[in-house]
């Protein structure tokens, strides 16, 4: 009876480690199942910056129009 209680506990205690396991060394690159995604969002910031730059000048022409 005694190694029918032994013998699991052995395996378990055998079967922890208590180091996690090493972390695979990788490059900091874009998974390429997102790639098109990325690119769309690359291209959606160079728009927003755009579109800003034609308010802020739209905003002026209205402001230099009203002052005077």
């Amino acid at each position: 009876m005694m190694k029918w209680t032994l013998l699991p506990l052995a395996l378990i205690l055998t079967a922890c480690d208590a180091s996690p396991p090493p972390q695979p060394q990788t490059e900091a690159k874009p998974n390429p199942v997102f790639q098109t995604q990325i690119q769309e969002m690359e291209k959606a910031r160079a728009v927003e910056g755009q579109v800003l730059d034609a308010a802020q000048a739209q905003r002026k022409q209205i402001d230099d129009a009203t002052q005077h």
